[in-house]
């Protein structure tokens, strides 16, 4: 037995970004703790959370939206990416790695959604 969302692709994925992201944000300095730790974590939480939301006894509208709640969480890890290499906390290359993995599953969940069309 298992819940539909456990066999998407892009469900996998956003779960390995939220422990990627978890543990990194473990290293951002004591004083970011309530804030870029804190959002960085929920942002790359709330893309599997939005995933699996949506999937269950869901219309296809609905679950649509949830995907697109996913997309938004997305953009924002991103955003929180840069200001962390910004702020030095991470360096270029994880930044790089990071931001690949983000493009890639951003182009993973658009494809998704538009079976909801």
């Amino acid at each position: 037995m298992s819940f539909k969302f456990e066999k998407l692709n892009i469900w996998k994925k956003a779960m390995e970004l939220g422990e990627d992201v978890d543990a990194i944000a473990d290293t951002f300095p004591k004083k970011e703790l309530f804030n870029l730790s804190s959002q960085i974590r929920r942002a790359a939480d709330s893309i599997a959370l939005n995933i699996s939301e949506g999937s269950i006894l869901q219309s296809d509208p609905e679950q649509k939206k949830f995907l697109g709640y996913s997309i938004r969480s997305l953009a924002e890890v991103v955003t929180c990416l840069y200001k962390a290499k910004n702020r030095n906390y991470i360096n270029q290359d994880y930044f790089d790695e990071k931001y690949d993995f983000c493009y890639h599953l951003m182009n993973m969940l658009i494809a998704y959604r538009r079976r909801f069309l």
